[in-house]
């Protein structure tokens, strides 16, 4: 099973100069917990913007850059590379970035989209497709009202691929 994870602003603004716009202490606890113990997949821009491999988690970089190497990581040149290395996982997940996002949609790579809608719009330079309602069923969702540690109101939302 593979599935996009991601957070995602009202106007699917995803971040901003390779950085999250937003701080939602939440949304990354329910990150660290559903991702702990299985493959993460993204892009170099969006490990770079990380830092490090987290921890519990294989990280595996996808990158066009032959040259590339990062300690504690694998390295892939492309989504189906990455998917190959991970296969043994049962739960993979995409974190992103925008064009490794827009590249597993177009291709009809994840079973699920597991996201966290942001109730605000922001500015930003990178962004989530937009989500095609034909093809994905919202399965689940938990509302979220703003509160002292997180500034925006939230929802976790799960859509599913409708079979055709």
């Amino acid at each position: 099973m593979v599935t996009i994870i991601a957070a995602i602003a009202k106007n699917n603004a995803l971040g901003k100069d390779n950085d999250l716009i937003w701080h939602l202490p939440e949304d990354l606890k329910r990150f660290k917990k559903i991702t702990s113990g299985h493959h993460i997949l993204m892009g170099r821009n969006t490990f770079e913007s990380i830092g490090k491999p987290l921890p519990n988690r294989t990280t595996i970089i996808i990158t066009r850059n032959k040259e590339y190497f990062k300690d504690g990581c694998l390295i892939a040149h492309s989504l189906e590379e990455a998917i190959e290395m991970a296969k043994e996982d049962e739960q993979i997940f995409i974190i992103g970035g925008a064009q490794i996002y827009k590249y597993a949609i177009e291709n009809n790579i994840p079973d699920t989209l597991d996201l966290t809608l942001v109730h605000y719009q922001f500015e930003a330079d990178a962004f989530f497709p937009e989500i095609d309602f034909k093809v994905w069923k919202e399965v689940k969702r938990e509302d979220f009202k703003a509160d002292e540690k997180n500034k925006f109101d939230y929802s976790f939302v799960q859509f599913k691929r409708k079979l055709s």
